[in-house]
């Protein structure tokens, strides 16, 4: 693929998919058993690992509450949809990336939820809590570095390695309005001495001369597999999937939290407005915020939890940014301001750093 081709988001399936089985497509059966619709994301091992960490154990403890698992590629492929069927709803609830979730608070999409409902709600990290009652954060997650352990002897250790003219033609980098490239530019912003929103003219400037350096802005079919076959020797990454890929690949890929810092993702669970069976689909959520699950997520992907009362393995908790030295590098950032601003900086990113 041409560095300067950005191709638009790939389209998942559309069909929804049953959590433990083919069929089970009625929203009530005849014995009572209510079926909700969660949208969540498809790949990268996270629907498989969410199902086997939180639904299936949530549907073992509540039996007359079945769970269809609706995979989508991305949260603006899933708010795109959601869109379409806003006054009718067949979704019941949402997991998505808060920087897209907030959009949809905005757009009536999604509904503040009842804390008596989920009273779980009240043990979560304040950087888990999003105004006015919407959903809260249900995963946290941090922009990271990855590398080819056989093509790099030298590990990075800062953002700023993505400059070094070893790595020229080998580097992948997902731009706007992919979170990945939207991330390095608040990160840039605050090295170079600015704030992300006053201005991120010097952050693009920085960009810009990266620019004859990468590979990619739209890695396909996605980032870990181009680091893993070493087409690629330096990419940025989500670090909870980049944990599993470790992992599975014995070690070809490795993760690393740069020096500097990094962004904090927050991926939220989501009540949708005029969904008919909110009750069950908030018995579902304050679940899935309850300690057990989001340990046993955590155990499963490396994704750190949001309630703080969960308990991780040491070993876990190292892998993930819920360790207190990672979450004071964290940066700041506010997310519904950066809501408003995506397509602009999208449209930046594409004229003034993608072009060149």
């Amino acid at each position: 693929m041409s560095k300067k081709a950005f191709l638009p988001l790939l389209l998942a399936p559309v069909t929804a998919l049953s959590a433990c089985s083919a069929g089970g497509t009625s929203d009530e059966a005849g014995d009572g058993t209510t079926t909700i619709r969660l949208m969540a994301y498809a790949t990268g091992g996270f629907k498989e690992k969410y199902i086997k960490a939180v639904v299936q154990p949530f549907e073992a403890a509540n039996p007359k509450i079945k769970v269809e698992y609706d995979p989508v590629v991305s949260s603006a492929e899933m708010l795109g949809r959601l869109r379409t069927q806003k006054s009718n709803p067949t979704v019941d609830l949402a997991i998505m990336d808060l920087s897209v979730a907030e959009s949809a608070n905005k757009e009536g999409i999604f509904t503040p939820l009842d804390p008596a409902a989920v009273p779980n709600m009240k043990d979560l990290s304040e950087h888990a809590k999003v105004r006015d009652g919407y959903g809260p954060g249900v995963t946290f997650d941090n922009l990271a570095l990855v590398y080819n352990t056989k093509a790099v002897t030298t590990a990075p250790t800062s953002w700023n390695d993505l400059w070094d003219p070893a790595y020229k033609g080998k580097i992948s980098i997902s731009a706007p309005p992919q979170l990945d490239g939207i991330g390095l530019t608040i990160i840039l912003s605050k090295d170079l001495g600015g704030d992300y929103q006053t201005s991120i003219d010097p952050a693009i400037k920085r960009l810009r001369e990266l620019a004859p350096s990468v590979q990619t802005w739209n890695p396909q079919p996605d980032t870990y597999t181009l680091v893993k076959s070493g087409k690629v020797h330096l990419a940025l990454a989500w670090n909870a999937r980049s944990q599993l890929q470790h992992d599975e690949s014995d070690g070809a890929l490795n993760v690393v939290l740069p020096k500097e810092g990094s962004i904090m993702q927050v991926n939220t669970i989501n009540l949708v407005k005029g969904g008919k069976r909110a009750s069950a689909a908030q018995t579902f959520i304050d679940y899935a915020l309850s300690p057990d699950a989001q340990a046993r997520f955590a155990a499963e992907m490396f994704y750190a939890p949001t309630n703080t009362l969960a308990k991780v393995d040491d070993e876990v908790a190292q892998r993930t940014v819920m360790t207190p030295e990672k979450l004071k590098t964290m940066i700041a950032v506010d997310w519904s301001w950066l809501a408003e601003q995506r397509a602009q900086w999208t449209e930046i990113w594409r004229k003034d750093v993608i072009s060149q």
